[in-house]
């Protein structure tokens, strides 16, 4: 199969049917041979209805149905562990994505090689309580991560099917699969000025709080594609440092004690240095716990192989 396309949704019913008599309208005119996921992540309105209709009158189209609201990172995990298409590509429902780029993105990852393509919405339909933290956010990305790309955000994105077989999103991740990509082995990530169209159906599902949620996961993605191999690298030369600070700062003391008798007690720093090497310790034995942990885990000689014959 040439193409997977997936998409999240989330009480948008009105947009459904347009949305994919739309792509396949465009697909179709391709000749490519496809399929529609769509991943209903509890919707309350009559969007599962929608997809069950399609499905029903559509060979090409699936669908999934969430208990409740688990978030688009949730749904496109299993989006991703379904996908049959050499090529995925990744869409919003809300008719804000244009299906129009869906060739063009194809073509970037068959004939220029990318292994995935992030869209870029260069001029967006949206207030600016979401377009001003998004590109603080953006920015952010692009200064921690190393990745040029202006929209990480963008919820179209095209892929080469190894790369959705080898991440795992959850979480708030969906936001970071180009660092996600990228620390799995697949370099060659490009970007495609994309057309946006403001929102003609529903509401945004996005608030301030994902903002929050957004960094944090940032620092977790960051720390685990670093040190989730090695925990012992980072807790244990922390630990070793802080040890080495509080030991030497309450040896200092201690001297001090027998040499010009200075009390222990009257010193704040005795009791410091009591703590830092409470803390390097404890330090320590995460780090010595998370590489025991690491060593059982079934997955640790897991290494990203791109071909075998």
């Amino acid at each position: 199969m040439d193409l997977s396309i997936v998409i999240p949704l989330l009480n948008e019913e009105e947009s459904l049917g347009e949305l994919y008599a739309w792509i396949e309208r465009v697909v179709g005119a391709e000749g490519l041979s496809y399929e529609v996921i769509f991943i209903d992540d509890g919707s309350t309105d009559g969007s599962w209805s929608i997809v069950e209709s399609l499905a029903a009158q559509d060979a090409r189209v699936r669908g999934v149905r969430f208990r409740s609201n688990y978030g688009k990172s949730a749904a496109l995990y299993c989006g991703f562990e379904r996908a049959e298409g050499d090529v995925v590509i990744t869409m919003d429902a809300d008719l804000q994505d244009s299906p129009d780029e869906i060739p063009a993105l194809y073509r970037m990852i068959t004939e220029e090689g990318y292994d995935m393509v992030s869209g870029w919405k260069r001029r967006r339909h949206d207030p600016k309580a979401k377009t001003l933290p998004s590109k603080l956010f953006n920015a952010t990305c692009r200064r921690v991560s190393g990745i040029k790309l202006h929209d990480f955000n963008c919820g179209l994105k095209a892929y080469r099917k190894k790369v959705v077989k080898s991440i795992e999103v959850y979480g708030e991740m969906h936001r970071y699969i180009p660092i996600l990509a990228k620390k799995a082995g697949f370099g060659r990530i490009g970007e495609k000025e994309v057309t946006h169209y403001a929102r003609r159906y529903g509401v945004s599902k996005y608030g301030w709080e994902r903002l929050l949620r957004g960094y944090l996961d940032l620092v977790t993605v960051m720390f685990v594609s670093k040190y989730g191999r090695s925990p012992m690298y980072f807790f244990g030369g922390a630990g070793t440092l802080m040890f080495l600070v509080g030991f030497i700062s309450t040896l200092w003391i201690v001297v001090e004690k027998f040499t010009i008798g200075r009390p222990l007690t009257n010193q704040p720093l005795f009791y410091l240095g009591l703590v830092a090497i409470v803390l390097g310790v404890m330090l320590f034995l995460a780090g010595f716990l998370g590489e025991l942990i690491n060593r059982n885990a079934p997955e640790r000689n897991h290494y990203f192989i791109d071909e075998e014959k």
